[in-house]
């Protein structure tokens, strides 16, 4: 995968792989206001050069919304443009897509900066914005053909011996309808096949968690008890993690990292189905295995590697993987990204006690 990184992210990544920095040093690079964290103004004003988006975005948000209020529509804006607050609803981040004329791929960035996903061409409201947003079409036409579509029977259930690569074969489906016909037709006989759950990053879950649950492979011959997921979450995810979900005392980078950090529950839902894989406990998953979810090689187990070369061996291992999940690549720019990617530059110690000596030290002084 081709590493197209900016002025900045290149400097990220020279950074991580200078193998200069102690972990005291990365926690207070992080915490001392040095890191360019990469913002979501900065995002949409590198998508629109030269626009005036308070203007442009409050007047298109406001021609769909005729009834809401044109000031607290302003201040919106002005809220998402200043830094002050990010969308996180999908609806809002199409809506925002559609209102500043972007492309279908221009979507799919936002998408998976504000999000742990980008598009999901087996979730219906994706699947069809997608297509009006590749024909030209508006939201609120986009949004009408939505609303007048049948819901999906059985959400999240694929048929029997379907697999991940039902996504990928949706998509190329609904590439080949050219009119709003088209489109209804091929809804209409894809209905068995949607569900708001990612089945490739599942996949990935289910096999880094295996290899927690099982630390001891069968073939051993060896007795070891499975690990209960109050196990797997106390001896692998807690990283000396504050747990008190108050942040009052925390910084922007703090409170970026421990966002959405798992819990027992939340493992619990993930693995029952109830809910889906977020980007930040796979990548989490991918440090404390190693990546080692099956017995391949790999020669970023290798002492003689470098710093730089061993960040570059990982960087494209992971990418895969999340282009593989429909999420966004690593980027140099984002917090926790970062925190990651200085983890897999670990040479004596594993990348797990590398970032686990960060976050200690990240978040000292903290209540537990």
């Amino acid at each position: 995968m081709e590493r197209n990184l900016t002025q900045l992210s290149a400097q990220e990544h020279a950074r991580l792989g200078s193998g200069q920095m102690s972990t005291a040093l990365v926690a207070q690079y992080l915490q001392d206001g040095g890191f360019a964290l990469r913002t979501f103004p900065e995002l949409l004003h590198s998508l629109c050069p030269g626009q005036d988006l308070q203007a442009h975005l409050t007047d298109a948000l406001a021609a769909d919304e005729p009834e809401a209020s044109p000031a607290t529509l302003a201040k919106v804006v002005r809220n998402w443009l200043t830094g002050k607050a990010k969308p996180t609803r999908r609806e809002e981040i199409f809506h925002i897509a559609f209102a500043l004329g972007f492309s279908e791929p221009q979507a799919d960035l936002l998408l998976g900066h504000c999000t742990d996903y980008g598009i999901h061409y087996r979730e219906g409201r994706d699947v069809v914005y997608a297509w009006f947003l590749r024909n030209g079409g508006s939201y609120l036409q986009a949004r009408a053909f939505f609303a007048s579509l049948p819901p999906v029977p059985r959400p999240d259930q694929l048929p029997k011996g379907a697999g991940a690569q039902i996504t990928h074969e949706m998509q190329s489906a609904f590439l080949l309808a050219h009119t709003q016909e088209d489109l209804r037709a091929c809804y209409l006989a894809n209905l068995k096949n949607f569900g708001a759950l990612h089945t490739r990053a599942y996949a990935y879950f289910s096999r880094y968690l295996d290899r927690l649950i099982h630390p001891v492979p069968e073939w051993t011959g060896l007795a070891e008890p499975d690990y209960s997921m109050e196990a797997v979450m106390d001896l692998y995810l807690r990283m000396k993690m504050p747990s008190s979900r108050s942040r009052t005392d925390m910084g922007v980078i703090q409170r970026l990292i421990k966002s959405n950090w798992p819990n027992t529950t939340a493992l619990k839902n993930i693995r029952n189905r109830k809910a889906d894989v977020p980007r930040k406990l796979l990548l989490l998953f991918y440090i404390i295995t190693e990546n080692a979810a099956d017995e391949e090689y790999r020669e970023t187990d290798e002492d003689y590697l470098t710093p730089q070369q061993r960040l570059d061996d990982h960087w494209y291992a992971i990418n895969a993987m999340l282009t593989d999940c429909g999420m966004p690549p690593l980027d140099p720019r984002n917090a926790f990204d970062w925190l990651v990617l200085y983890a897999v530059t670990a040479d004596e110690e594993s990348m797990s006690e590398r970032m686990e000596a960060v976050i200690e030290q990240l978040f000292s002084g903290l209540s537990e």
